[in-house]
């Protein structure tokens, strides 16, 4: 499985997926063009899944949004393609106490 972490996570987490996943770290690239090559996508806040861009996604199976809420992913656009959305609301709490 092929996993884009698309923004800025902890080391720790980084290699946590590396252990059982074929995992890239890129911030930079166009998505629209590179979203199709993968089958996870790890975001935070700055990333837009847009249901244009899901739509493009023709191997994805899981968004995680490591952060609270996922306001900024077209749910409905994701789940009519059957991926499934999770986010991780405890993530951020220690960093931001």
């Amino acid at each position: 499985m092929r996993v884009l972490v698309r923004e800025p996570i902890a080391e720790a987490g980084i290699e946590l997926l590396r252990e059982r996943f074929d995992v890239d770290v890129d911030g930079n690239g166009e998505l629209g063009e590179r979203i199709g090559d993968y089958d996870a996508i790890v975001i935070r806040s700055a990333t837009k899944l847009t249901a244009e861009l899901i739509e493009r996604a023709d191997r994805l199976k899981v968004i995680g949004r490591a952060g609270v809420g996922v306001d900024n992913v077209d749910v409905e656009a994701a789940t009519r393609r059957g991926i499934v959305v999770a986010n991780a609301p405890e993530s951020t709490v220690t960093s931001a106490a």
